[in-house]
């Protein structure tokens, strides 16, 4: 259902060096780029994540409530997106762990990018 998401951002340069760093821990490459906008991705059947300046010229900002969650395949790798992130200048918004119980599976580390966009990585299944 979902080709891709977009998140804003002030600072093309910054940010692309940030998810650079973060994407590539889950596999994924930089599938499109022109102008002030970059796709990363792992296949062109999969859903990609992008960055852009806003069309309307304006400042890029955060919604409140709105976040993008990464699905990552395992804990493992939950882990070492979250730790690129935080590497890359990103903030914690939520260490990787369990989140609920362990039966339900739910293993999540929730960021911050560089401009504020929430964004998390996640995983559903045992250890």
């Amino acid at each position: 259902m979902i080709g891709y998401t977009t998140v804003g951002s002030n600072d093309i340069p910054k940010a692309s060096a940030f998810y650079d760093s973060v994407l590539a821990e889950m596999g994924a490459k930089r599938t499109m780029e022109f102008g002030n906008f970059i796709v990363w991705g792992k296949a062109p059947d999969q859903p990609g994540f992008s960055i852009t300046t806003p069309f309307d010229g304006n400042e890029a900002t955060i919604g409140n409530g709105v976040m993008i969650a990464l699905s990552a395949g395992d804990r493992e790798t939950v882990d070492k997106v979250y730790k690129a992130a935080i590497a890359a200048g990103g903030t914690c918004e939520g260490e990787p762990g369990l989140r609920g119980d362990e039966s339900m599976g739910f293993y999540a580390g929730y960021f911050r990018d560089l401009d504020g966009n929430k964004i998390n990585a996640f995983c559903i299944g045992a250890a």
